[in-house]
């Protein structure tokens, strides 16, 4: 009897191990952040946005959402992009359960140096985007493209083809404009109505939505209320209003407007 029982408790654990192997890869979320590091944003800025995903995974209400999952679990990978030959992963994917995860993933983030780079692919971002979800060693129930900037893709091939074959794939890509007035440092105007811009060119896929940043000191503000709504699978009733309302009007840019612009930046020179 004693040597039944001992070889029924081996059939029990041989059974029980796969499933739970199995379960530590499930989450509620699999989650893909890309910030924009372009020639747009100087080193301030970019160390403003860094700081923003860093304050929200130490955030007890980020730490909430995420245990109130079915699985209580998300799993995330944040990379920095610019022209199309620059997505830069900071951290790789990470399965966060808690404080103390989240947590970890955040002393990951602020360890990493900052680097900008030129030209703004946010084609290139989902792209990358579509291939981490390939190689993600978990399995979620929901597939979101997190895509911030604050400006139009003007490098690789266009936003509106590369977003159309990352909905193929069941993911939703929601955005994260900038909205903001300044010149970059290399005197160039922001385009106008980037909120417009994002929200016809560059989001899309179930539930999709836009969570404007009036400036990069808004920021981290944007950054905690659009994990809160991503995290727990909620769209905002209320499209969020841009306060910067350039002097051109209120017109839709094109989605090829960013392109447009560069070949006029190369034909100055």
């Amino acid at each position: 009897m004693r040597l039944f029982i001992t070889a029924l408790l081996l059939v029990c654990l041989v059974i029980a191990a796969p499933t739970a192997k199995a379960q530590s890869n499930l989450v509620d979320l699999e989650l893909v952040i890309a910030v924009d590091v372009s020639g747009s944003v100087d080193d301030d800025e970019a160390a403003l946005q860094r700081q923003g995903y860093i304050k929200a995974f130490r955030d007890p209400k980020i730490i909430e959402a995420i245990t109130r999952g079915q699985m209580g679990a998300i799993a995330v990978t944040y990379f920095e992009y610019a022209g199309s030959h620059h997505q830069l992963t900071l951290v790789d994917w990470s399965r966060i359960t808690g404080a103390e995860s989240a947590s970890n993933f955040a002393d990951a983030l602020a360890f990493e140096p900052i680097m900008v780079n030129v030209w703004t692919s946010i084609s290139g971002a989902i792209e990358a985007g579509q291939v981490a979800f390939r190689r993600s060693p978990y399995q979620g129930r929901r597939h979101v493209i997190d895509v911030s900037g604050d400006g139009a893709n003007n490098g690789g091939t266009l936003v509106t083809a590369a977003r159309d074959l990352a909905l193929v794939d069941g993911i939703t890509i929601n955005g994260l404009p900038i909205v903001n007035d300044k010149l970059s440092r290399y005197g160039r105007p922001q385009i106008p109505n980037l909120d417009y811009y994002y929200t016809d060119c560059v989001i899309g896929g179930p539930g999709a939505f836009i969570i404007v940043a009036n400036g990069f000191e808004d920021y981290a503000r944007a950054v905690r209320h659009k994990l809160i709504l991503e995290i727990a699978g909620v769209v905002p009733i209320k499209k969020p209003v841009a306060t910067f309302m350039p002097a051109y009007g209120h017109d839709r840019p094109s989605c090829t407007i960013g392109e447009s612009l560069r070949q006029d930046w190369e034909d100055d020179f």
